[in-house]
């Protein structure tokens, strides 16, 4: 196992879309969504360990999940946890991760992927790393997976790339926004484009390079604190000068505005695990094309639901067609599955009536 390789695990998010179960204390990449026995983080995390060695691999999270970080990988020592004090998008803390991680090892070749994400052929997804990693040894090169589109999908950005070189790592042309449906069909029909799925590769000096280039304000914010990092004196630092860092993405930051990015078409199933929507997709179905998820069902009439309770509870459902039901402690969810993408906003609204407790 290569001593040059690290990874890091984004996982600061919310996941406000899988409300009721993902709330603010407990949010779903420490959940076990699927019922497989293991939490998303978990998943990503030995997932990685395949071809990273495991004390290098860092978990980038929210200040207040450190212990959940800790208790699910207990193989993960307090060094790996990296601490965002303040939410800030994805710019700054990949930023302020790379720092860290060159002071350590300026040879290090990173990967960025997100913590709740579903990839099963995990084979393929080390060869597709190993490809990009090889490749960002070689050249100063940003580089992205992209996924193969299977339908005009109007939920993600797309990425076009360069289509003059027959080898499988393309030159990218440019990143397009999430579209609508007729223009997600032209993208299709062209060939040469693919869903951005947030998975980057790139080495520490290609990456501290595109940001000092791109962004020298948030480079030189976080340059400040080299000496600290690594070091007891880094939280001290990192508290008195993350909230300074503006709110931008690592896409916007750098790959948007570079020209050196890269993608190489994954050749592995993947699903982002968004919406309770893209779980039912995942999830093995019933007789009645009904997911379930830690619930025993007792169904009459009833197709298309997307079913998870806590601690295996029966669940009756009669007429009920093509909804998300969902039941948590002292909130139950039935919600049509068509307007899931809604749920942000009914979680904002039962936050607004009954209070933070309940999100």
């Amino acid at each position: 196992m290569n001593k040059n390789n690290y990874a890091i695990i984004m996982a600061g998010g919310v996941g406000s879309r899988f409300w009721p179960v993902s709330m603010n204390s407990f949010p779903k990449q420490f959940h076990d969504m699927l019922g497989t026995g293991e939490t998303l983080i978990q998943k990503t995390f030995q997932r990685l360990s395949r071809f990273i060695p495991k004390q290098n691999i860092y978990i980038l999270t929210n200040a207040n999940y450190n212990d959940l970080v800790l208790e699910q990988l207990p193989e993960v020592s307090q060094a790996q946890v990296v601490l965002e004090p303040a939410m800030r998008n994805t710019a700054p803390c990949i930023l302020y991760a790379a720092l860290k991680i060159q002071k350590e090892n300026p040879d290090a070749l990173m990967l960025v992927a997100p913590s709740d994400h579903w990839i099963e052929d995990e084979e393929a997804f080390s060869k597709n790393v190993l490809t990009a990693f090889d490749f960002c040894q070689e050249h100063d090169a940003l580089m992205t997976l992209g996924i193969q589109p299977t339908f005009p999908n109007t939920g993600y950005g797309y990425i076009e790339y360069d289509t003059e070189t027959e080898h499988a790592v393309k030159q990218v042309k440019q990143f397009r926004e999430k579209p609508d449906y007729a223009t997600a069909k032209s993208f299709i029909k062209q060939g040469n484009f693919v869903w951005n799925a947030g998975i980057f590769m790139w080495s520490v000096a290609s990456v501290l390079k595109a940001f000092k280039t791109n962004q020298p304000d948030l480079f030189q914010l976080f340059e400040q604190g080299i000496s600290s990092y690594n070091t007891v004196d880094e939280a001290k630092f990192i508290e008195e000068n993350y909230e300074k860092s503006e709110d931008i993405s690592v896409d916007y930051a750098i790959m948007e505005s570079s020209k050196n990015v890269y993608v190489l078409a994954a050749e592995f199933d993947w699903n982002d695990l968004g919406t309770w929507g893209s779980l039912y997709d995942k999830l093995d179905k019933d007789a009645d094309n009904n997911a379930v998820v830690n619930a025993r069902t007792l169904v009459e009439d009833a197709s298309g639901n997307m079913i998870r309770t806590k601690g295996n509870k029966i669940v009756v459902v009669d007429g009920l067609n093509d909804y998300i039901i969902i039941d948590k402690d002292d909130v139950l969810l039935i919600f049509p599955k068509e307007k899931e993408q809604d749920i942000k906003g009914i979680r904002n609204k039962v936050r607004d009536v009954f209070g933070d407790k309940y999100c």
